[in-house]
């Protein structure tokens, strides 16, 4: 699985002591090589949010929400990141971008994300791949709220998550299920024994749906020693979780999301991306 980024994510999107810096991707740069990325279009991005949205984007600088920032060249950055994403659906890679994107709904920007860049993957992949059956599997520590309401409801698209509740942002909980809308949430202090129990449920959901294309919302976030996720994962769990997501699907590809402890996110990375490449 080859690596997917641009060396402007290190310079872009500029947010000073925010957990969501660009030190997150220099951390990152430092030990991988990687496959330049382009820019999305407005067009690819419109496919899952509403034209307000890019607009308010555009037109920076400014909170967005409590704890989103957006400067003079997060457009530019958020564009990127869904580039980043569409490439590595494409190619059946590992997007290293940033902003993140898992919380950015139809309509507003929230949750550090801008612009939800999976779900614009997603989209892309089957206007211009020609994919009829995709699914997203969401392991970050925070639910993946926006991606569920860009694609709820939509036959051709499986959305499961597993990640702490409760918890920020308050939904993906226990009821909130649906026919492609799986939702596993699990308590503070999780371990890898119950978080794999909860795994077999998503890996199940995910053959039962048979996508021809699986992408997965990588957050390394529930990480024992991540600063913003409460759950108690180990660096070795995240290999054993890529190796079995890679089965899932005839092309898996994956995009980061959170991760915020500096130290360990290139030792996470690494140990996800042995697991996708076995």
């Amino acid at each position: 699985m080859e690596l997917v980024s641009h060396p402007d994510f290190a310079r872009l999107h500029p947010t000073g002591g925010h957990p969501e810096s660009q030190a997150r991707i220099e951390v990152l740069h430092e030990r991988f090589a990687f496959v330049e990325c382009e820019p999305a279009s407005v067009t690819d991005i419109v496919r899952c949010h509403s034209w307000e949205l890019v607009e308010r984007v555009r037109a920076a600088p400014g909170w967005l929400d409590h704890d989103t920032i957006c400067t003079q060249t997060t457009f530019e950055a958020a564009l990127l990141a869904a580039g980043a994403a569409i490439e590595a659906a494409r190619s059946g890679g590992f997007a290293l971008a940033r902003p993140p994107g898992h919380h950015a709904e139809p309509g507003h920007a929230m949750g550090f994300c801008m612009f939800d860049s999976i779900a614009i993957a997603a989209r892309w992949a089957q206007a211009e791949l020609g994919f009829g059956r995709v699914a997203i599997l969401d392991w970050d520590v925070h639910h993946g709220n926006g991606t569920q309401a860009i694609v709820d409801g939509d036959p051709t698209i499986l959305f499961v998550s597993l990640h702490q509740w409760p918890f920020y942002p308050g939904t993906g909980g226990p009821g909130e299920q649906g026919q492609t809308l799986v939702n596993l949430p699990l308590p503070a202090g999780t371990r890898d024994d119950g978080f794999l129990a909860a795994f077999e449920s998503a890996e199940q959901a995910v053959a039962a749906f048979e996508p021809e294309l699986l992408l997965v919302s990588a957050g390394f976030d529930a990480h024992v020693d991540d600063p913003l996720g409460g759950l108690a994962l180990s660096t070795e769990i995240f290999e054993e979780l890529a190796r079995r997501a890679s089965r899932l699907a005839p092309r898996v590809s994956a995009v980061l999301e959170g991760g915020y402890n500096l130290d360990t996110l290139p030792e996470l990375v690494e140990a996800s991306l042995r697991g996708f490449n076995e």
